[in-house]
């Protein structure tokens, strides 16, 4: 009888603990159920000067020659007003809004409308239908992966039209770049705005779904954790790698032709410019499928944070070295040239073999060889909303045995790599590694924050074993 008590008093305990456990998984795993006041701050900051910040960062190349600080120096001393400097902006014209809504709609035709086919015919290349990770209710998406074969199509398209058809100018990036701003504005606002209702009365998946009852934190950060529309048109692999990333390089094409116009040709740092940054955008659409495991897809939700940021803050703060050296252009020595060149060719090797490294663990679990060894690593698990457990595995073997996110390490060799090619004259390409090194810190502690929420005492024998972040030694 005693014996029979016990049992049944170590039952509770067991079930009172899986729903402990699930809880936290509910409430820590994604985005916050509650907001505290350094958070709301930060947010209610970057939603009023995140705006401004681009616009300044802009509008000081086109008026001011790159420079940062003469327009500060402008209004303080009494020489112009913000009434003068704004009545100098291009406002929205029809032909830039034509040239972007043509944009939007074609992008979204590529990826609604044509299945992906690269993967049929070039080796190694995971593409088609994919499944993304776990949801923190436990559900499974599907996603059809055809970036790579929406940039190759744009690109064949506009060398063409470069080369051969002459529809429009290659500088009519560039030259309408200000009116085209108000417009990546519009529908950045309007795309957060939609998720948020959409999250609100018509949800995707409710158990998905996270309201704070902030309306500030919830407009930011986002509601839904996978907003769609029908079975495919899912808003956070959309707008996370099209339009923005797709015309990424099609801008920094436009910046070179705009150079090429005014001053008879390219230089050797502009070239340097597309080259290590075409690199970076191939490199994310060729592992557009290993994309679907990162804490973009996998933890946060969409909101202005994610649809504001890729149609705004991406594409027009991320291309600020082509910008930079259309106003002006840097012939490099070649020894620099080629050095820089190497620190971008290492860091994106760094970043793409640390992350090979963990997708190859992932897709064989853990039955591969990591520089010729077996990779060693820490079992854990973790439950989602609906109290199935799950198991996982947290590698501790090549690169991410040096530093728990070595990824990020090499994405910032590369991003220094960029803005080392602008010279050293003014501040504003640096702009780019500065924030990364600021957005990578944060990204570390924040998806660690996560991953000690999601995996508990499982997170504290990892980071035991990997204690370093960045820098081995170091951080």
């Amino acid at each position: 009888m005693a014996a029979h008590q016990e049992k049944k008093i170590a039952e509770e305990r067991k079930h009172q603990n899986m729903q402990n456990d699930t809880k936290t998984s509910q409430g820590q795993w994604g985005r916050a159920w509650e907001v505290d006041w350094f958070s709301l701050a930060s947010i209610l900051f970057l939603l009023m000067f995140a705006p401004l910040i681009v616009y300044y960062f802009i509008m000081s190349c086109d008026q001011y020659q790159c420079s940062l600080t003469d327009p500060l120096l402008d209004l303080l001393t009494g020489n112009k007003h913000l009434s003068d400097i704004w009545n100098r902006t291009p406002m929205l014209t029809y032909r830039a809004a034509a040239i972007y809504s043509l944009w939007v709609t074609f992008q979204v035709f590529l990826y609604v409308s044509i299945p992906d086919f690269c993967h049929k015919f070039l080796p190694g290349y995971v593409g088609g239908v994919q499944e993304g990770a776990v949801t923190p209710a436990g559900v499974v998406n599907k996603y059809e992966i055809n970036g790579l074969q929406a940039w190759i199509i744009t690109h064949v398209l506009w060398f063409a039209n470069a080369y051969c058809f002459h529809f429009f100018s290659p500088t009519i990036i560039f030259d309408n770049w200000i009116p085209l701003l108000w417009c990546a504005n519009i529908l950045g606002y309007v795309v957060s705005t939609f998720a948020m209702i959409k999250g609100y009365f018509f949800p995707t998946n409710a158990k998905d779904c996270k309201i704070t009852g902030n309306f500030f934190y919830d407009y930011m950060m986002g509601i839904e954790f996978n907003p769609r529309i029908g079975k495919w048109f899912d808003f956070k692999l959309f707008f996370n790698g099209r339009p923005g990333i797709v015309a990424w390089t099609l801008i920094n094409l436009s910046f070179a032709a705009k150079q090429q116009e005014l001053y008879g040709e390219v230089t050797n740092s502009m070239i340097l410019v597309n080259v290590l940054q075409g690199i970076y955008v191939l490199d994310f659409f060729w592992n557009e499928a290993w994309y679907l495991k990162t804490i973009d897809i996998c933890h946060d939700h969409f909101g202005w944070y994610l649809g504001w940021g890729d149609c705004v803050w991406l594409p027009y703060l991320y291309t600020l070295q082509g910008l930079y050296l259309v106003y002006h252009p840097v012939q490099l020595r070649t020894d620099y040239a080629i050095g820089i060149l190497m620190l971008g060719l290492l860091g994106y090797y760094i970043f793409r073999m640390t992350n090979h490294q963990k997708d190859l663990f992932r897709r064989t679990n853990g039955n591969c060889r990591i520089w010729g060894k077996k990779p060693e690593y820490i079992e854990c698990s973790y439950m989602s909303v609906d109290g199935t457990k799950y198991y996982s595995k947290l590698m501790t073997s090549g690169f991410w045995g040096w530093a728990r996110h070595f990824n990020y390490t090499g994405d910032l060799m590369g991003s220094l790599a960029y803005c080392l090619a602008c010279g050293f004259e003014h501040v504003l390409p640096y702009f780019y590694i500065i924030y990364m090194t600021i957005l990578l810190t944060h990204r570390c502690i924040r998806d660690e924050h996560r991953c000690s929420s999601k995996y508990g005492k499982d997170w504290k024998c990892y980071t035991a074993v990997v204690p370093y972040r960045l820098l081995p030694g170091v951080f």
